[in-house]
C-alpha cells in the first residue's frame, strides 16, 4: 500500500474546516466514550493527574515572577565559565585559557536540588589594561545590582589580587548575599591557599575545582539556599488588577516614544542614540477606557557581548520584563527592512509563552507606492507568526495608537481561551476522519483522546497509539487556530504515546 500524502499540501490547506458539533450532549457523550477507552491503555500517574484534574497536569505552576538570579562574578580567567558549565552540567559558556573571551549568551536557566534559577555568567568582560579598575567596577556593579545572590570566584592558586579587593568593596556596598568560591583547588595541598581567602572578609571560602567538579555540590547547596522564590531585580508579577503589557524591541525603534505618546507626557527619556533606556519602567496607563501596566524595556540586542557596562545587562532586564508581562508588544521599525534582531525579539516573547502583538512603527512615513511592497515583505518576515495581530502606528504622532488596545485584548482573550474537552475531541475526530495521519512503516497512529492541559498559553495534550509527526502537529495547530481562533497567542501541542495493556 502506498503512503498517504501528509496534510501539508495546498489541497489540505484549503479544504473545508471541520466544525465541532454544537450539541453539548453529543460532546459530553463523545468525551465519556473516549475517556473510558483509555482504560485499555497503560497510563502513568501524570496521565491520570492530567485527566482527573483537567488542567495543570503537564507542567507544575511556575513562580509568581522572574526566576531568582545567581550571578557568577570575578576577574577574568579565574574559571567562571568553567564553573558555569559545571553547574549547568553541559558545555554552554565558551572556555579558553585566556581572559576576556566573548560569547553570545550570558544567562542560562539552571536547576539544583529542585530549585530553578537563572545563572548569569559575567565572564565576557572586555578588559582594558590601562583602565582596568574603571572597567571592572562598571561591569561588576551592574552584575551585582541584578543578582539575588552573588557567586564570587577567586583563583586560590594566585590569591586575592587588588582587582578582587575592588570587587569585594562593591559587594559590601551592595549588601547582597555573597558566596565565595576558591577555585582551582584540585587537592588537599591547595586547601591552605583557599583558607587564606578568609582575609577577604566575605565569610568561609568554599574550595572547589570547577574543572574536575570537586566541592561544587556543597558550593551550590550554599548558594541556592540563599535564593528567593522570585528575583528581586525583576520583581513579583502583579496579581489581578490591570493586565500587564511589555513594550519590547531592538534598540531605537521608538518604544519610549510610544509610551510617552500614550501617556501624554515625557515620562521616559528619549534620545536619538540607541539604548537610552536601561531599566524597565512600570507605568500605569489609561488607554482605551481601561488601565494597563506598561513596561518600557531596554532594547534587546542579539549579541549582548557587543555592548559594555549597563547595556551589557540590559537584555537580562528585558527578559525579566517579558516574564513579568502577560502580552508582549513588539515594536518594529517599518522604515527599514526587518532584521535578525527583530525576529529574535519576537521569538523571545513566543518562547516565554506570552501573548503577542506586533506593532510597525513609523508607518505614517512610508510612501504610498512603497506600502504594497512592504506588506509582501512583512508576510514573508512573519510567516512563523502569522497568527499574531499586527498594528501600524506612529509613536511620534500617535497615529493609530488607539488600535493597540483592541489588538492587545484580542491576544489576551486567545491566551485565556479554554476549549471544552468534549468539543476538542469532536473537532479532532472530524479532522482525523477527513485527513488521517500518513502511514509510516505500515502503521497509522490513532488519536485516542485529547485535553487542554492549561491556558496562558493554551497547551494541548494528545494521547495516541504512535508518534505524530511534526508536520501533522503543525497541521492540527493550524486547524485549531482556524476553528477556535487563538489569534495572538502561542499554543503548544504535545503527544503522549501509550500502548495497550497486556492481558
Amino acid at each position: 500500500m502506498s503512503e498517504q500524502t501528509p496534510p501539508e499540501s495546498d489541497a489540505a490547506a484549503h479544504a473545508p474546516v471541520p466544525t465541532a458539533p454544537v450539541d453539548g450532549d453529543d460532546d459530553a457523550a463523545r468525551e465519556a466514550s473516549l475517556r473510558a477507552g483509555l482504560a485499555d491503555y497503560e497510563l502513568q500517574d501524570e496521565d491520570l493527574a492530567l485527566l482527573d484534574g483537567g488542567e495543570g497536569g503537564e507542567v507544575p505552576a511556575g513562580p509568581a515572577g522572574p526566576l531568582p538570579v545567581l550571578a557568577v562574578v570575578g576577574r577574568p580567567n579565574v574559571g567562571k565559565s568553567t564553573l558555569v558549565n559545571r553547574i549547568l552540567g553541559r558545555r554552554e559558556a565558551v572556555v579558553e585559557d585566556k581572559p576576556g573571551v566573548t560569547r553570545d549568551r550570558v544567562s542560562y536557566e539552571a536547576e539544583w536540588s529542585g530549585r530553578r534559577f537563572t545563572l548569569v555568567d559575567t565572564g565576557g568582560w572586555e578588559v582594558d589594561v590601562a583602565g582596568i579598575h574603571a572597567r571592572v567596577a562598571e561591569q561588576a556593579e551592574v552584575a551585582i545590582a541584578l543578582a539575588d545572590v552573588v557567586l564570587f570566584v577567586v583563583d586560590a592558586t594566585v590569591g586575592a589580587t587588588s582587582t578582587d579587593e575592588q570587587v569585594v568593596r562593591l559587594l559590601r556596598k551592595a549588601g547582597k548575599p555573597v558566596v565565595l568560591a576558591a577555585n582551582k583547588v584540585d587537592g588537599p595541598r591547595a586547601e591552605a591557599d583557599a583558607a587564606a581567602l578568609w582575609n577577604l572578609g566575605l565569610g568561609e571560602p568554599h574550595p572547589v575545582s570547577a574543572l574536575h567538579g570537586r566541592g561544587t555540590g556543597d558550593l551550590l547547596d550554599t548558594a541556592v539556599s540563599g535564593l528567593p522564590e522570585v528575583s528581586a531585580a525583576g520583581g513579583a508579577i502583579r496579581e489581578g488588577g490591570p493586565r500587564r503589557v511589555a513594550l519590547v524591541g531592538r534598540p531605537n525603534v521608538g518604544k519610549s516614544s510610544l509610551l510617552n505618546k500614550i501617556l501624554g507626557e515625557d515620562r521616559v527619556v528619549v534620545d536619538a542614540e540607541a539604548g537610552t533606556t536601561r531599566d524597565p519602567v512600570d507605568e500605569l496607563v489609561e488607554l482605551g477606557g481601561k488601565r494597563w501596566w506598561f513596561i518600557d524595556t531596554a532594547g534587546i540586542r542579539r549579541r549582548v557581548h557587543q555592548t559594555s557596562g549597563a547595556d551589557f545587562y540590559a537584555s537580562l532586564r528585558t527578559q525579566a520584563a517579558i516574564e513579568k508581562a502577560e502580552v508582549g508588544v513588539v515594536l518594529v521599525d517599518a522604515s527599514v527592512k526587518m532584521t535578525e534582531q527583530d525576529t529574535r525579539v519576537i521569538s523571545q516573547v513566543v518562547e516565554a509563552g506570552r501573548a503577542l502583538v506586533i506593532a510597525y512603527n513609523k508607518w505614517d512615513l512610508m510612501d504610498e507606492d512603497r506600502r504594497p511592497f512592504l506588506e509582501r515583505e512583512i508576510e514573508q518576515d512573519l510567516v512563523q507568526v502569522q497568527w499574531a495581530p499586527r498594528v501600524n502606528v506612529s509613536a511620534q504622532t500617535g497615529w493609530h495608537t488607539n488600535r493597540l488596545v483592541p489588538a492587545i485584548e484580542k491576544s489576551l482573550a486567545s491566551w485565556d481561551t479554554r476549549i471544552p474537552t468534549g468539543r476538542l475531541n469532536a473537532f479532532l475526530g472530524e479532522l482525523v476522519a477527513a485527513h488521517p495521519h500518513p502511514l509510516r512503516g505500515g502503521k497509522q497512529p490513532r488519536i485516542l483522546f485529547a485535553t487542554q492541559a492549561d491556558t496562558r498559553p493554551p497547551r494541548f495534550v494528545i494521547f495516541a497509539t504512535g508518534f505524530l509527526e511534526a508536520g501533522y502537529r503543525r497541521f492540527i495547530e493550524r486547524r485549531l487556530r482556524e476553528t477556535f481562533g487563538f489569534e495572538g497567542s502561542p499554543i503548544s501541542i504535545s503527544v503522549r504515546v501509550r500502548e495497550k495493556r497486556r492481558r
